[in-house]
């Protein structure tokens, strides 16, 4: 596997910034991928009626799933 097919499209940050474009990118933040997971893990964890113990490797990955096809649909 190449260099290029393991970099995974991040959507970019989450938060557009202000200043150069050197800035924005040493000073990104969070990427809208990870913002993505963020708010589909906050629904699994509701959807298992908010029972933190019930996380799992499974269910972050999930997210994730949720996240990258949040992102294809963009395109």
């Amino acid at each position: 596997m190449t260099q290029a097919e393991t970099i995974r499209d991040d959507g970019g940050p989450a938060f557009a910034g202000h200043g150069s474009a050197e800035f924005q990118r040493d000073h990104s933040g969070m990427s809208l991928r990870d913002y993505f997971a963020a708010q589909a893990i906050a629904a699994i964890i509701i959807g298992n009626d908010a029972d933190v113990s019930a996380m799992t490797v499974g269910a972050a990955k999930d997210a994730y799933a949720v996240a990258d096809a949040m992102l294809e649909a963009r395109k």
